[in-house]
């Protein structure tokens, strides 16, 4: 998996639905223990609700979860993981905390309501896209500047770092899908007078 999207900040959205109060909230998180302090939190922001539905993705070690909180099997949790997972979002916890209204949805209306309430918090979320990038260092002679600069502007070859020395040092971000490509054309458009090394990968 080369890209994935994430929140920006938490995000909360609300709906009711025969009386009973749907409300979702969607947060950035990156690790399990921030998200069992997040779940605490909710917890404490919206007391005696009747459900916690959640579900998470984190995408170190591809981990996701998903939770009914004693909503019947598959109506709460699994709808909520399926729109995390119909949107590639990761590193976030959604979880919808429901207020009864007093009157029965059914399966299938309790499914649509879990979902379509976790829709909806996606849709007014403000989300980023995250792209694995090859991560290079070049070394670059003075007069071959100017046109890998240039070269580099009209690709998705991002220069993060310039350190003029005797030579230009570069730090070059190159999108992971892309590095057989830049290897190539660095060899054949320098003609293998601009060395560089890989230096691993990162998500930007």
């Amino acid at each position: 998996m080369e890209e994935f999207y994430t929140l920006t900040q938490q995000t909360i959205a609300e709906q009711i639905i025969d009386k009973s109060r749907f409300i979702a909230i969607a947060v950035p998180q990156t690790t399990l223990e921030q998200i069992e302090q997040a779940m605490q939190r909710i917890r404490a922001d919206y007391p005696n609700a009747r459900h916690y539905v959640y579900a998470y993705r984190l995408h170190a070690g591809f981990m996701e979860k998903a939770s009914d909180d004693g909503e019947p099997q598959g109506t709460g949790g699994r709808p909520v993981l399926d729109i995390l997972q119909h949107g590639n979002v990761w590193n976030v916890l959604l979880v919808v905390v429901r207020y009864f209204g007093g009157i029965l949805l059914g399966t299938g209306g309790l499914a649509r309501a879990y979902r379509g309430t976790a829709r909806q918090v996606l849709s007014e979320a403000e989300l980023k896209k995250l792209t694995l990038y090859e991560v290079y260092a070049l070394r670059v002679p003075y007069e071959w500047f100017e046109p890998l600069k240039y070269q580099f502007d009209q690709r998705p070859w991002i220069i993060h770092q310039e350190e003029f020395s005797d030579v230009i040092k570069l730090l070059v971000h190159v999108p992971e899908c892309e590095t057989e490509l830049f290897k190539k054309w660095m060899d054949d458009f320098t003609r293998k007078q601009v060395p560089y090394e890989e230096l691993g990968s990162v998500w930007g």
